[in-house]
């Protein structure tokens, strides 16, 4: 492949979506929660649910074809193939934008805004405001290859998005990114001030220093609280996938339900959805966002990414370039910016929603797309 761009399609096997629905169907489940709510994980009875509409009449054909709408490439970086999108604004000095998902995203997450990024007159918009958007699948996500050796870290994948972004010609240029996306961000706005004119976050890793912690308001005592409970009853997924992600690997893998309840209980913890994450997302767009999981095989080698760099988020480096952050409600970290400032050094922007959670662009794509304009005004 060397550093050709080789047009792509994804075009899943029929072969596969018979071979998921049979899975589905001879699922062996467990017997129900001893609870009536989700504090032992997703309820059997929803997870029976989303399966059957999985297995019945969810139409994956229609999200291939959503991707497929787009430019698709794959282009060899450091050894590795990496699958991402790119689509170029029809307006005149567009700002090139690199987009990053995390877990459990994928390029699914950013459907409902690339139009709205690259053609700004079609959605409301300004022609000033448009971007040529690329969006790559993380290494060991999605259609991008799976490493074959340890050592791609949050730092090596910032500066494979480097070498992406000049690859397309593009010698000043964005990025944005939430979850795994922000860390890579963030890396980028480190190592790569040149070429990077700012960066934009929709979830910010700072925690308060020991002076801070002597002067907390009561926003940033909830801060803190978010913090423990997710330490306290929503992070084992996170250790299972810093420490044995191939152990976890087999089981998803193998197990279409197993896969659908790993990533549906995030959806319901870390959307805004009073409860059910279906008021937050429906659940074709759910499971277009778990098939890209199943179907490229990837819960071990998407997860190896938090033994490889679970650590990258307490990263002291400060950020070199400007910095926009977009802070929503039920986002798993919620950092005020006096301890983001730390870090951060040229915060241009920051603001703080009333609704909405971790997916931003996902859940609420009309905010994300505002906020990323504005930032973007303050640095093009």
């Amino acid at each position: 492949m060397s550093d050709a761009l080789v047009p792509f399609r994804v075009e899943v096997p029929e072969s596969d979506i018979v071979d998921l629905q049979d899975r589905l169907a001879r699922t062996r489940w467990p017997e129900r929660e001893t609870v009536t709510d989700w504090s032992q994980g997703v309820p059997l009875a929803y997870v029976q649910e989303v399966c059957e509409t999985w297995r019945t009449t969810y139409d994956w054909r229609a999200c291939e074809a959503r991707l497929n709408g787009h430019d698709q490439y794959r282009t060899e970086i450091d050894g590795l193939g990496i699958h991402f999108l790119h689509v170029r604004s029809p307006h005149e000095g567009a700002l090139p934008l690199v987009l990053t998902h995390g877990w459990p995203g994928s390029i699914v997450e950013f459907l409902k805004v690339i139009d709205p990024l690259t053609n700004p007159t079609a959605h409301g918009g300004r022609a000033e405001d448009a971007f040529h958007v690329v969006c790559p699948s993380l290494p060991g996500y999605g259609f991008s290859d799976k490493p074959t050796e340890h050592g791609w870290k949050v730092e090596r994948i910032a500066d494979a998005w480097a070498v992406l972004m000049a690859r397309l010609g593009y010698t000043a240029w964005g990025a944005q990114g939430g979850d795994w996306g922000s860390a890579v961000t963030t890396a980028i706005g480190v190592r790569h001030p040149g070429p990077c004119v700012g960066i934009h976050l929709n979830m910010v890793s700072a925690r308060p220093s020991p002076e801070h912690m002597n002067d907390l308001t009561d926003r940033e005592k909830e801060g803190l609280a978010a913090l423990q409970e997710y330490v306290d009853v929503d992070s084992g997924y996170s250790k299972e996938q810093a420490t044995r992600p191939q152990t976890v690997g087999y089981a998803l893998v193998d197990s279409p339900s197993g896969q659908a309840a790993w990533i549906l209980e995030k959806f319901w913890k870390w959307t805004d959805c009073n409860g059910h994450p279906e008021h937050a997302l429906s659940r074709t767009e759910m499971l277009d966002d778990i098939s890209v999981y199943w179907f490229t095989r990837s819960a071990a080698s998407s997860a190896r990414l938090y033994w490889e760099s679970f650590g990258a988020f307490r990263g002291d480096d400060p950020v070199r370039v400007p910095v926009g952050a977009a802070i929503f409600p039920k986002e798993i970290f919620r950092p005020s910016r006096r301890w983001a400032e730390a870090k951060h050094p040229d915060i241009r922007q920051w603001h703080e929603f009333d609704k909405g959670g971790h997916f931003a662009a996902f859940e609420q794509p009309a905010t994300f797309v505002d906020d990323v304009r504005s930032f973007f005004r303050l640095v093009r």
